[in-house]
């Protein structure tokens, strides 16, 4: 059995810095550092064929980065061996959780995992194994799926591709579900220089979303604010009010919509288009003339769970469906997912992951499968995992936790934990440094709750316990 580890915290402060730190370094770090890189890498290959759908250069499980300490590691620089700490034991937890567990907040089904994630030990268990809907804490399977699959640098590119005698433009989406207006521009730009090269200035621009199959809206249905039809090409998500988090309304056709953004930035620029762009394949032998890829995945999967996003939950189990050899379809990704986690060695029985974002009500997840997804994401052995961890939103301080805890209450700052709520769902899972300085993953899942109101509370009571 490996040695077991026990920290005694320096400071309350420090680790709460620590824990936001390390989500700021991961961050800004995969948002900003090695666009250029990729950017230039693409300008340097520009003249070279290669087809639509070409993904840009992926590393997978890289060696960790000496800027980016670990997840146990950053812990660590704020804590000190403790050698008289006597660590919780079962029992004591069972005391502690179970009358929490037994909130009729928490409705009539109730699950929850604790576990020691420097050791792999058990600490409490209730229905562990049981699976149940799961809500958006699915999100971190997708994550785990996503990233042991394509590797933390890999970029989502999205392509405009010219026929032979470049009168035919083609906008070739490739499931980047980030793709904002000013990124558009960019591409934009290039285009038009790109064409002015060529001597040419009136083209017929058509766009291509073939790289997903199956239906494009998600079985919650249509008219849902929660997420916009599943398209490999679209802008600012779809949103048609609003900001990116405060919109209420999403389009019906991202694809269309996107290249009527895209045909209008490349009128500006002097581009004569002649015609509204429509739907259509590239044309034999076309070559890329411009490209734009999304920020590293890491960074993307941080903001998945930072922010709860369903849209870019759905794009990461479709890439995770293409790097696989899977259709990049609901039903493709669901396969792509599970036989990726199956390769993790992971607790599989009963899982079923019906879409990557958890708004499914076919989900299936046990407590047992998120904890050890969570303490897998935090082995320094698994560097390439580290941003399922640095994603979780920080308790009283960042995303879906920054309302959900005050500045008195003992979890604060040292839980992070991705929240679910669908109605009569709600769920918690992430980790927590506890009072004798373990680093513990925990899961609890409730169901048949009476209200979000009466179960959040509930269950950010029994993660608190942990850190107290």
């Amino acid at each position: 059995m490996p040695e077991v580890r026990t920290w005694q915290l320096t400071t309350g402060a420090a680790v709460v810095g620590l824990a936001l730190a390390a989500g700021a370094v991961a961050a800004a770090g995969p948002w900003d550092s090695g666009q250029r890189k990729a950017e230039k890498e693409w300008a340097a290959a520009r003249s070279d064929a290669g087809g639509a759908h070409h993904q840009a250069p992926a590393r997978k499980r890289p060696a960790p980065a000496p800027s980016a300490p670990g997840v146990l590691a950053g812990l660590g620089d704020a804590m000190t061996t403790k050698g008289d700490a006597r660590p919780t034991a079962p029992g004591d937890l069972a005391k502690m959780l179970a009358p929490l567990l037994g909130d009729p907040g928490l409705g009539s089904v109730r699950t929850a995992s604790v576990i020691d994630v420097a050791t792999g030990d058990r600490l409490y268990g209730k229905a562990a194994e049981d699976v149940m809907t799961p809500a958006s804490t699915i999100k971190i399977a997708t994550s785990v799926a996503a990233l042991s699959a394509l590797g933390p640098d890999h970029r989502i590119p999205t392509t405009v591709v010219a026929s032979k005698d470049g009168k035919q433009l083609t906008l070739v989406g490739g499931g980047d579900a980030t793709l904002d207006k000013a990124r558009l521009a960019t591409l934009a730009d290039r285009t038009a220089r790109a064409l002015r090269d060529r001597g040419t200035a009136t083209v017929r621009l058509t766009y291509d979303s073939s790289l997903y199959k199956g239906p494009w809206q998600h079985p919650i249905g249509r008219d849902n604010d929660n997420i916009a039809p599943v398209s490999p090409l679209m802008v600012g998500q779809g949103r048609l009010k609003g900001t990116a988090t405060g919109a209420t309304r999403r389009t019906g056709d991202p694809a269309r919509d996107a290249a009527g953004a895209f045909e209008r930035l490349l009128t500006e620029r002097g581009v004569d288009t002649s015609a509204a762009p429509a739907p259509g394949r590239p044309a034999d032998g076309a070559t890329p003339v411009a490209k734009v890829f999304s920020r590293p995945l890491s960074a993307l999967v941080e903001r998945t769970l930072t922010t709860s996003d369903n849209d870019i939950a759905e794009s990461l189990a479709r890439q995770t469906a293409l790097a696989t050899g899977e259709e990049a379809s609901f039903a493709g990704a669901e396969r792509a997912v599970t036989r990726q986690l199956e390769d993790l060695k992971l607790p599989l029985t009963g899982a079923r992951f019906a879409d990557g974002s958890g708004l499914s009500r076919e989900d299936r997840l046990s407590a047992r499968l998120l904890t050890e997804l969570l303490a897998l994401a935090a082995d320094p052995d698994r560097p390439e995992l580290r941003s399922v961890v640095t994603g979780l939103p920080v308790a009283g301080f960042s995303g879906t936790l920054e309302n959900r805890y005050s500045s008195t209450s003992p979890g604060t700052g040292l839980i992070r934990a991705k929240t679910g709520t669908l109605s009569g769902v709600n769920t918690l899972a992430g980790t927590v440094v506890a009072s004798d300085g373990r680093l513990l993953a925990f899961a609890f899942l409730a169901g048949n709750t009476p209200s979000r109101e009466a179960a959040q509370p509930a269950l950010d009571r029994l993660a608190a316990a942990l850190a107290s």
